[in-house]
């Protein structure tokens, strides 16, 4: 939690909010931040900063502020039309240490995402799964978007530490 990096916390009808940055980062590479804020008793953040990796052939989502954990994203579109997201390899990179992280302690995201014309609205299905311990987290609910003008990133949703390993 303290590297914002999943959540503690748990609850039904938790109000969140999702800032997406755009951005080129200090090593060139076209950058997506995603911040989630998730408004329990104490405010909680999940951030993940994507890249597009030509060596991996896919989005690489490097978790939380230090971006010590790297996972594959693949991506497709669901029987809906939706964007279907799920998740492969994931590596740690921290110090010296980088390896691949076993698959009997990862979890398996499998996001869907659209947006429903008739509600004006997005909607977004987030669940992660242990193939041995079965669910471990999750969200989902719906949202408007707003797009200010202006533009930059505000320094608090950079990741502190940005990761040259894909």
């Amino acid at each position: 939690a303290k590297r914002h990096i999943l959540l503690p916390g748990h609850g039904a009808n938790v109000p969140f909010t999702i800032e997406n940055y755009p951005y080129r980062d200090s090593l060139g590479r076209e950058t997506l931040t995603f911040v989630r804020t998730f408004a329990f008793a104490h405010a909680m953040r999940w951030d993940a900063t994507m890249i597009y990796s030509p060596q991996r052939g896919c989005v690489v989502d490097y978790l939380g502020t230090h971006q010590h954990i790297a996972v594959d994203l693949h991506l497709s579109v669901d029987d809906r039309g939706g964007l279907l997201i799920r998740s492969g390899e994931q590596r740690f990179h921290e110090g010296r240490a980088h390896f691949r992280v076993p698959r009997i302690i990862t979890g398996t995201a499998e996001v869907h995402e659209s947006y429903d014309d008739a509600q004006d609205r997005f909607h977004v299905d987030v669940r992660v799964t242990n193939h041995r311990f079965g669910p471990l987290f999750g969200y989902h609910g719906s949202f408007t978007c707003a797009y200010p003008e202006g533009g930059g990133v505000p320094d608090a949703v950079r990741p502190i530490r940005e990761q040259a390993r894909v």
